[in-house]
């Protein structure tokens, strides 16, 4: 049974699942947070579903002694390939992703618009996935979509790159002039790591088009669903507050390559890390299906 003294587990494939940390931490400054980003298998975006689930799968597993609270697949490739299998193995984990949010803010981003056009720029395999299709239809039938692969971004933002590169200025040009094109009223970032480029991506859209950050709704998502269930750690009443009043803690863990994480992990954050604990893809693969593997316990 989840209590409200356990942390809450974010999983993504690298740093871009720090987005919805960095939001989850402004709207629930005191709880504990348990992060798993899988560097060493990363990009998700490029992969199979049945890939991708495994390696959820094995993720949650070895995170189970920590009886984790609330599951948070910070990966919008994640959310639209694993997460109804993910939910299924894990019947009684409350496990939450990043899609649906996305899209609920998207419809009220289009107002009272009768056929608003939606983008959404994500990876080719949330894109082949049609999550983001399903959701936003099933809300708004006459939303006309327009949809852009970005397999460039991901691995731009792994690699450090800062939005006044010009190949990131490039880059971005060429996935948002087509949309653009087609009167565009609202653009989603269907992808947790896209909001560092945010800043960029408004300028050249301008002030007419409005971004929809799905780190941001996932993490607002998230302390709902807490708050409704009684869930939120007992401490100072729940507000906003600066990253230097936040009493939790924040523990990361990864498959490859802790001081570059560490190093890059500021970008997403706003702030500096503790060294990242590093966990072999080995023992993820090696674990039988209950999570028997014995992991470190929180401290």
């Amino acid at each position: 049974m989840q209590q409200s003294s356990s942390p809450i587990v974010v999983l993504d494939s690298g740093l871009g699942g720090l987005t919805v940390v960095r939001a989850l931490r402004q709207v629930l400054p005191d709880e504990d947070i348990l992060y798993f980003g899988d560097t060493a298998r990363l990009p998700y975006g490029s992969k199979t579903a049945a890939t991708v689930t495994r390696f959820v799968e094995q993720i949650i597993a070895f995170l189970l002694p920590c009886k984790p609270r609330h599951v948070v697949i910070a990966c919008n490739t994640a959310t639209a390939l694993a997460l109804p299998a993910v939910r299924a193995t894990f019947a009684g984990l409350p496990i939450s992703g990043v899609v649906e949010p996305g899209a609920r803010a998207a419809i009220v981003a289009a107002g009272s618009k009768s056929f608003p056009t939606i983008g959404i720029i994500a990876t080719e395999a949330t894109i082949k996935s049609k999550a983001y299709a399903q959701a936003i239809h099933r809300r708004r039938s006459l939303a006309r979509l327009l949809f852009q692969a970005t397999p460039l971004l991901v691995p731009l933002i792994e690699e450090g790159r800062h939005i006044r590169d010009p190949l990131v200025k490039l880059a971005l040009q060429q996935y948002l002039d087509p949309l653009m094109k087609h009167g565009m009223d609202v653009l989603v970032l269907g992808c947790t790591h896209y909001p560092i480029y945010r800043e960029l991506i408004e300028q050249i859209l301008g002030t007419n088009v409005s971004v929809i950050d799905s780190a941001k709704q996932c993490a607002d998502d998230v302390a709902l669903k807490l708050k409704t269930g009684g869930l939120v750690r007992a401490g100072k009443p729940i507000a906003p507050r600066s990253e230097d009043e936040q009493t939790g803690t924040l523990r990361c863990l990864v498959t490859d390559d802790p001081d570059r994480f560490q190093r890059l992990a500021p970008r997403f954050l706003g702030v500096e890390i503790e060294p990242p604990e590093w966990v072999s893809p080995d023992e993820l693969y090696s674990q039988n299906r209950t999570g028997a593997l014995k992991m470190p316990a929180l401290p």
